[in-house]
């Protein structure tokens, strides 16, 4: 069977279950999945129905896996331009309208040129055309006002914030462990 590495990703999850990140979601190729097997890193959780061969074992690929070992987040996020996009929503701040990662910017709220840091507290994501047309100019001086004041999130507020974000491929084994809206048989 011929499979391209980003068939049949794996679902990763920490030793309690819990996806390592929502976005982007912690997955592995197959590949890498199987490799961790085979080192005994990780427990398959479940499995889908393709299988690869080699001439002494067929084994079916996981499609999730959680670490044998836990790994525990900082409290303290990272502080990245897709950070502070996931923090704002992937919102322009200044004009409210959503947009694609690849269509923001971020920006400094006091410019640079006035003494602004490059911090959490003062940067926020913003679309290009609100960018652009805010400058280095002063929010009271050009009229702009934010949508909500920029902060630093933890990691878990980070995470909370990634589950609203669902990727486009989703496997059905994954959903006891993603809690995306799905509804709960009785």
């Amino acid at each position: 069977m011929s499979l391209a590495s980003n068939n049949c990703p794996a679902l990763v999850l920490n030793a309690d279950y819990q996806p390592l990140s929502y976005f982007p979601l912690s997955t592995w190729s197959w590949k890498d999945a199987l490799k961790a097997v085979f080192l005994e890193r990780v427990n398959v959780v479940s499995e889908y129905n393709q299988v690869v061969r080699s001439p002494s074992i067929e084994i079916k690929l996981p499609s999730v896996v959680s670490l044998k070992d836990y790994i525990p987040l900082p409290e303290k996020a990272a502080f990245t331009r897709f950070n502070v996009f996931l923090r704002d929503k992937f919102i322009c701040q200044y004009c409210h309208n959503s947009f694609k990662v690849e269509e923001l910017t971020f920006d400094h709220v006091t410019p640079k040129s006035k003494g602004g840091k490059t911090s959490w507290e003062n940067v926020v994501t913003a679309c290009r055309k609100c960018n652009t047309h805010k400058g280095n100019k002063s929010l009271k001086k050009i009229g702009l006002i934010l949508k909500k004041k920029p902060h630093s999130p933890n990691n878990f507020e980070l995470k909370e914030i990634g589950r609203m974000f669902p990727p486009n491929f989703l496997h059905k084994s994954w959903n006891d462990y993603l809690y995306w809206d799905s509804e709960l048989e009785p």
